[in-house]
């Protein structure tokens, strides 16, 4: 390995601490942070010690019987000891990872794929201490830029921050993740990887709610649902962040006054023993990153009640596929 400031001779870890970026609400500007897309997955530290192969997860359990395929294109990696740091997630036909595919991969459906971003140890030097564009360089010349197989190297831009997270939003994409080019990897959250999401937004109506817990005003929760194509109320899942107090004590009064007697929903919210069910006439407005396998929304968060549209009309909302000819170019 060519010389690199920052590494460091030393025996290959049993284990370690996984760098974690900070959620933040726009991306860094300059040309000294790098950017990558945020994979929709399951974060893997992957450990090669003499061809015998861990698959790690964030909180350090072990999953390599979980993803063999990974362990077995990791064991075939050029090298005697490695410690590679990446996402595992399935990538579908529109070349987007998903996190509700890559709960059903054993079912089938899409590719699973290990996203490689970061180099931590090869062959009894230790690289934490190298920048990370230099640690990036290294992982690319042991595992490759291919764009197919089960192990990838995670691309980057350089700087232009706006406009990469403006292009993974266009492309619906959960989101980049930015990076300093210059630091070392520390474990932990910290503040030299940011990450930034895309949200995608949905009227959905409301069918009830729980009651507020702690410090909580209000409410607790909101049981949200659209109406399929024979109009029938579908549940969608619920959501019980993004509400200020004001909005949700005065959003608790106006659902105080629709009491019903029995949930509006085709079928029972999971785990609703002590919900308030209400007569389906709000409508409010949900940002979430995607809809799961089973019709539910993922990551959903409050953004207001939606006086303009009667709530009969509200349907879920889908992206039309992409034109013929983006298809081809994939």
């Amino acid at each position: 390995m060519r010389a690199l400031p920052g590494k460091r001779r030393a025996a290959l870890p049993a284990a370690i601490t996984p760098q974690l970026a900070t959620l933040v609400a726009a991306p860094p500007a300059g040309d000294d942070w790098l950017h990558e897309s945020k994979y929709d997955g399951y974060r893997i530290l992957c450990r090669v010690a003499r061809g015998r192969v861990t698959l790690a997860s964030r909180n350090g359990k072990d999953w390599t019987e979980r993803f063999p395929a990974v362990a077995r294109a990791a064991a075939a990696l050029p090298v005697a000891a490695a410690l590679l740091d990446g996402e595992v997630a399935v990538v579908g036909a529109d070349g987007r990872t998903s996190f509700g595919a890559l709960q059903n991969a054993a079912a089938g459906g899409g590719t699973l794929v290990y996203f490689v971003f970061d180099l931590l140890h090869r062959d009894g030097i230790d690289l934490t201490g190298v920048p990370l564009e230099a640690r990036k360089q290294a992982l690319r010349a042991l595992i490759g830029g291919g764009r197919t197989g089960t192990l990838r190297y995670s691309e980057h831009v350089v700087g232009g921050g706006e406009a990469a997270f403006r292009a993974a939003c266009r492309a619906r994409l959960e989101g980049i993740v930015s990076k300093r080019r210059d630091a070392p990897y520390v474990g932990g959250r910290t503040r030299t990887w940011l990450k930034v999401k895309c949200a995608h937004g949905q009227e959905l109506v409301v069918g009830g709610f729980t009651d507020p817990e702690g410090s909580r005003a209000g409410i607790g929760a909101l049981l949200l649902g659209v109406h399929d194509a024979d109009g029938r109320l579908r549940y969608a899942g619920k959501v019980g962040t993004g509400f200020m107090q004001a909005a949700a004590l005065a959003l608790r009064e106006r659902l105080d006054g629709l009491r019903a007697p029995a949930s509006p929903f085709l079928e029972r919210p999971p785990g609703a023993t002590h919900a308030h069910w209400v007569r389906p006439l709000l409508v409010v407005e949900v940002g979430f990153t995607e809809w799961t396998s089973d019709g539910r929304l993922r990551h959903p968060t409050f953004r207001g009640l939606r006086e303009d549209k009667p709530a009969t009309a509200i349907g879920r909302e889908r992206a039309p596929p992409p034109p013929a000819s983006s298809r081809r170019r994939r």
